[in-house]
């Protein structure tokens, strides 16, 4: 017999929710909620997510990231898993260390980054932890597992695993652009 889910779409068993509401009442906490907000695009959107297809077209698999922070691009990184032999080369996690080689990590914070392709678990962990306050991707995970391996996990999973942070999340912005550069 399958367990009831709760009504909120959480993916939590209804019995895991009561328990666990239960015990955070009992510490005088309240549950722990959702905290990526899912959002429309914005003007800007398109001209910067440009900028990540830009970076894509250069690296070891067609993947780019942009780092805007107070309206200008901070950083870039593409994948560069192959030619660092670094398999966490992600164009996200190379556009964060980027920025960081030159700039305060505590910078990142309310920053925006850009992304052709959905982040995977590990580097939208990386975004939750930079404290970026908002993401923006192309491709969807769904989109993308299409032409190459994913791990089947959305941002907006992740994200709401991460209580002590809040993200903006912006998907779809030129998903035909950066799913054309898989040939």
């Amino acid at each position: 017999m399958r367990e009831k889910l709760c009504n909120c779409g959480c993916g939590v068993s209804r019995r895991a929710f009561v328990i666990g509401a239960t015990c955070a009442a009992a510490l005088g906490a309240a549950p722990a909620r959702a905290r990526a907000v899912l959002a429309s695009s914005r003007a800007e959107d398109e001209r910067l997510m440009r900028l990540a297809v830009e970076e894509a077209k250069k690296g070891d698999f067609p993947f780019g990231a942009v780092i805007v922070r107070e309206g200008g691009v901070a950083a870039s990184g593409r994948n560069m898993g192959i030619r660092t032999n670094d398999p966490t080369a992600h164009g996200e996690m190379v556009a964060i260390r980027n920025f960081c080689a030159t700039r305060p990590a505590s910078e990142l914070k309310g920053a925006t980054i850009y992304t052709t392709g959905e982040p995977c678990p590990m580097c939208m962990s990386a975004i939750l932890w930079s404290g970026f306050g908002r993401m923006v991707y192309a491709a969807s995970i769904e989109q993308l597992a299409t032409r190459i391996g994913q791990i089947m996990m959305r941002s907006e999973a992740v994200a709401e695993a991460a209580p002590f942070e809040t993200i903006e999340i912006t998907g779809g912005v030129l998903a035909g652009e950066a799913l054309a550069l898989f040939k």
